[in-house]
């Protein structure tokens, strides 16, 4: 089975390395060659490789799929084509682990387990599934865990690890051309992120708000807080509950901010 690297790949001493099992090699690599993914291949911070699951197929349909024991609508990829694909590669050179099966069934994925995943020190490696699903020995036998990208139906795991890995590589030293806009961003510290703006100040008769043209940065700064906190308690509460609730200091923002009704209506007092 070929394993080298798509056209464009970037190897070398600091590259996060992420191998891709996949039925669709060509899509993993063309989206892997643009955007972010492309600036990060291009620095030499990321080593993303595709590798073709069919390749380990024998027969001269390049067969991978079967009809599930038991019946069953659909079918399933087999767990001989699988296994020696990622073998293949594992004895060829190496293969990082984790293995992770995009799967519903996995842990779900966030910007937290992003960050993890960011720091593997070896890189990591990624299984889609296709058809129905995987032969269940894949998930007990072959990978190290599963991985979720939300509760909803794909016709395969492709898209779900270009999600994985666009949101690793973005996390890469260098990846991004202004580092600071890490900090700022969604879920960055379980907030969303404030409203952003540009020009025109005056567009159709909605105006940029006045403290964002002011040049006071202390002023801004307090306001782009005060946002990104009233956005997530309006619209995503959850994000709170999961790092324990609104800390003192930002329901004194809020509270200056005039937004006592919101504090009451959410609990806060």
């Amino acid at each position: 089975m070929s394993a080298d690297p798509p056209a464009g790949s970037a190897e070398g001493d600091g590259a996060l390395r992420i191998d891709v099992f996949t039925l669709f090699p060509e899509a993993v690599a063309a989206y892997g060659s643009v955007s972010v993914l492309g600036r990060a291949r291009d620095a030499g911070r990321l080593d993303l490789r595709a590798h073709d699951i069919r390749d380990a197929a024998h027969d001269v349909h390049r067969s991978v799929d079967d009809a599930p024991f038991g019946g069953g609508a659909g079918m399933v990829l087999a767990p001989a084509p699988v296994f020696e694909a990622v073998e293949a590669v594992d004895a060829a050179e190496g293969l990082p682990r984790p293995l992770l099966l995009l799967s519903p069934s996995g842990r779900r994925f966030d910007q937290g387990v992003a960050e993890e995943l960011a720091a593997s020190p070896e890189g990591f490696s990624l299984l889609c599934g296709r058809y129905e699903g995987v032969d269940q020995r894949v998930a007990d036998h072959l990978v190290d865990g599963e991985l979720s990208i939300g509760d909803f139906v794909l016709a395969g795991g492709e898209l779900a690890a270009l999600v994985v890995v666009e949101a690793v590589a973005r996390l890469l030293p260098g990846v991004l051309g202004n580092e600071r806009s890490l900090g700022d961003e969604s879920f960055a510290a379980g907030l969303l992120e404030y409203p952003q703006y540009t020009r025109p100040a005056d567009f159709r008769g909605w105006e940029v708000p006045d403290v964002l043209r002011s040049g006071d940065h202390g002023r801004i700064a307090t306001w782009q807080r005060v946002e990104s906190l009233v956005r997530t308690v309006r619209r995503r509460p959850d994000l709170l509950d999961r790092r324990g609730g609104l800390t003192p200091e930002e329901v004194r923002l809020l509270t200056d901010a005039g937004e006592v009704r919101l504090l009451a209506e959410h609990g806060y007092h």
